[in-house]
């Protein structure tokens, strides 16, 4: 997670923090779909998740000023959705008839070739119900029918039991690189991941305290989905009202005429969200009470 724009980060942009207590790294639990009986991806969902125990000897790559005290104890690995075979059959967009999407909730363009995807929200409010809740607003090319993904957004992390704020970036599978920079709940976040060639550059900015990241990454992508998500990295979502995207964005027209689906995050009970209809580029997410 984390968007970029500008120059690349150089090594001494990075540091490798020795944690000075056992931590504990949650390599997502992000759900992927497994093909069912008749072939179809929708099938059936499984959750791909691994955790990993690191002590005091464990080394976790940050960008500067990210580790000490305060800072979330987990990090979450946004790996891609994958879909193997033929993908899900398009539904109708929004209301209560969107795609299973695993931990994904939004919406996905299907296709060749993508060359950017951007969008805008303001950054919700959550409440921790459990330290082993995610939350994360994003927007990326790839993930959804492929194995890799290249992504920029912002984290709410739960595991100090209060919601801690990062802006990221990933290029999955790699890991995703976090930013020392303060966002709150109620900043104005604006995203984009833009492709020349086999470069992509993720900008984030958040609007409300003034500042811009960007990262520029060679990376052999995919390019066969644009997407603007809101995922729970480890399956479960924190408690939150609504989030709205607007100026969602793919290949610099209003997302809509990309005729993307609409997703919903799931769980044992059913969808976790439901995706309202997009409305030329935005679009509500709103949680479903179990």
């Amino acid at each position: 997670m984390l968007a970029a724009l500008g120059g690349e980060l150089g090594p001494e942009s990075m540091t490798t923090v020795e944690p000075d207590h056992l931590t504990t790294l949650i390599h997502t639990g992000r759900e992927d779909y497994m093909r069912g009986a008749s072939g179809n991806p929708t099938g059936g969902v499984r959750i791909r998740g691994l955790l990993v125990a690191v002590l005091g000897v464990g080394a976790l790559l940050v960008a500067p000023g990210v580790a000490g005290p305060g800072a979330p104890a987990a990090a979450a690995v946004h790996t891609p959705m994958d879909l193997p075979g033929s993908r899900p059959p398009a539904p109708q967009p929004g209301g209560d008839f969107s795609a299973k999407g695993g931990n994904w909730s939004g919406y996905v363009a299907t296709g060749t070739g993508f060359r950017s995807v951007s969008a805008r929200w303001v950054e919700p409010r959550v409440t921790c119900t459990s330290t082993a809740e995610t939350f994360s607003p994003w927007v990326g090319i790839d993930g959804y029918g492929s194995g890799t993904v290249q992504q920029t957004g912002v984290a709410t992390d739960c595991s100090s039991g209060t919601p801690v704020y990062r802006a990221w970036y990933e290029t999955a599978p790699e890991p995703p690189v976090y930013y020392p920079l303060r966002v709150q709940a109620g900043d104005v976040i604006t995203a984009e991941v833009a492709r020349s060639g086999s470069k992509y550059t993720m900008r984030i900015s958040d609007t409300t305290r003034n500042w811009t990241r960007s990262e520029v990454k060679s990376f052999p992508g995919a390019n066969v989905s644009a997407e603007v998500v809101l995922e729970a990295m480890a399956g479960r979502f924190p408690r939150f009202g609504a989030v709205t995207f607007t100026d969602t964005a793919v290949d610099g027209k209003p997302m809509g005429s990309a005729k993307p689906i609409a997703i919903d995050a799931t769980g044992p009970r059913g969808f976790l969200t439901a995706t309202g209809s997009l409305s030329g580029s935005s679009f509500a997410i709103r949680p479903r009470r179990e």
